[in-house]
């Protein structure tokens, strides 16, 4: 391999199976994405639900692309722009550079799914694993059939550690991915009423989740979730595997890792787990007991993978929520500061409850202000959608949360069902809500947004950031 190079241009031909106009010296990155193409990417052309690549190719040459992959029915057309990879069909030419990435590959490789907790995960333990080795993981939620391809061919050839996330919403989609990917540890961070409109039952998406295992290296081990109602049905399906290794985490002394204390703070927590049979005593940098948990997973996944168990603890403490998964940004306003606690990404029945807890155990700026609960839909739950939206309503009157404001049809459910004196503003969409609530928010304020992206609740955070602007150096993460 050339210095420098993610792969040479005579090293993409045969996986690509292309004809070639111009050999290029080589790429030092993959896009399917000019907005976020560097000089120097090899760019693959790849038809969308909403646009076809081989319109933007022009675009990625004039951004320094090293060459381009397009098919036969554009060649002509796009030939004058820059090297060119032709090939069938542009996304099977991605998937097959993927497993020949997977396969030049010498890393230890872990695949993560799960109902909740996938992305935040997997960044913990790309943040692990960096203090033992050159480590690579997918970018933000890369985990469809593009992203986890396009995550394999930007591998590079000396990392020693890969992180992938695989999602799903129908049966089957897990299973070609991990086959490319081809893991030593699988790991499943929890089984939760996620996508029932698709899978119908709890059960269904076990099973779903189940075909991470499906793609398991010889003698790989399974990570599953022990206190989870569904742990058995999981186990069962990773012991069909040809991995044959089970281990757990949870909360359960039975867990081969379990979580021993959880001491919150402002800004983080102090975790004391055990880690099959080793005490550790660490700091996670991002707040909220299933944090907390999930790092014990992740210990565990470093400790099967072969990482330095004790770096990989300390390493936590570098560990931030990612963006719309519990960031906490500091609002400059009249009067003072509020925090607001972008959960904005997601949600389901499970990570809702954990947002509102996270609400409710945040330190508030003053003893007048109010901690603020904004939620949007919870989307693709099935006939029990209404249901599951409702049954939020004691949960959050046992919280010392003093008002939420709920956007969307099915949230409306939630609204009727709320105390009297935790009834906020209610609103068919977010937008309808959204300068009322900006004009409510006030100094001392913690203010949590969370829904499915479906329900658009990102726009409120990104119109209080702007409202109440902050500089980068004055975000607390």
């Amino acid at each position: 391999m050339s210095e420098g190079l993610l792969w040479t241009g005579l090293d993409l031909i045969k996986p690509l199976d292309a004809r070639v106009t111009k050999v290029p010296r080589g790429v030092t990155g993959v896009s399917i994405d000019t907005r976020t193409l560097e000089a120097g990417d090899l760019f693959f052309a790849v038809r969308g639900e909403n646009s076809d690549g081989h319109a933007y190719v022009e675009t990625a040459f004039q951004k320094g692309a090293a060459a381009a992959v397009v098919d036969e029915a554009h060649a002509d057309l796009l030939k004058h722009f820059g090297p060119l990879f032709v090939v069938q069909d542009v996304l099977a030419a991605m998937e097959r550079l993927g497993v020949a990435s997977r396969k030049r590959s010498s890393a230890m490789i872990v695949a993560i799914t799960g109902s909740v907790g996938k992305t935040s995960t997997k960044e913990a333990l790309r943040v692990a694993l960096s203090r033992s080795g050159i480590t690579h993981a997918s970018a933000a939620s890369y985990n469809n059939h593009l992203g986890v391809p396009l995550t394999l061919c930007r591998m590079p050839a000396d990392a020693e550690f890969g992180v992938f996330e695989i999602g799903m919403n129908h049966a089957e989609e897990i299973r070609p991915l991990v086959n490319m990917v081809r893991p030593h540890v699988a790991m499943i961070t929890n089984v939760a009423p996620v996508h029932l409109e698709n899978l119908g039952t709890i059960e269904a998406i076990a099973d779903a989740k189940g075909e991470i295992f499906s793609g398991l290296e010889p003698g790989g081990i399974a990570i599953l979730p022990r206190d989870n109602p569904h742990y058995d049905r999981l186990a069962a399906l990773a012991g069909e595997s040809r991995g044959g290794g089970i281990l757990s985490f949870g909360e359960t002394e039975a867990a081969d890792a379990h979580l021993i204390e959880y001491v919150a703070q402002e800004d983080g927590s102090i975790v004391t787990a055990d880690i099959m049979g080793a005490s550790l005593r660490y700091r996670v940098a991002a707040p909220g007991r299933h944090l907390a948990l999930n790092s014990v997973a992740v210990l565990l996944a470093a400790r099967a993978v072969g990482a330095d168990l004790a770096e990989a603890a300390r390493a936590m403490a570098d560990f931030t929520a990612p963006k719309g998964r519990g960031e906490r940004i500091m609002l400059r306003m009249r009067g003072g500061e509020a925090t607001l606690i972008d959960e904005s990404y997601n949600a389901n029945p499970v990570s809702m409850r954990a947002a509102l807890t996270l609400l409710a155990d945040a330190p508030k700026e003053s003893m007048f202000g109010q901690r603020i609960a904004i939620l949007g839909d919870m989307l693709e739950l099935g006939p029990q959608a209404a249901e599951l939206h409702a049954e939020l309503a004691p949960f959050i009157a046992q919280l010392p949360i003093d008002v939420v404001h709920a956007a969307g049809p099915l949230m409306r459910h939630l609204h009727q069902a709320l105390p009297e004196d935790k009834k906020g503003v209610y609103g068919r969409t977010s937008d309808e809500i959204a300068e009322t609530l900006l004009a409510s928010v006030a100094a001392g304020d913690v203010v949590m947004v969370k829904g499915s992206n479906g329900s658009r609740m990102g726009p409120i955070v990104a119109a209080l950031k702007q409202r109440f602007a902050t500089q980068p150096d004055e975000l607390v993460s």
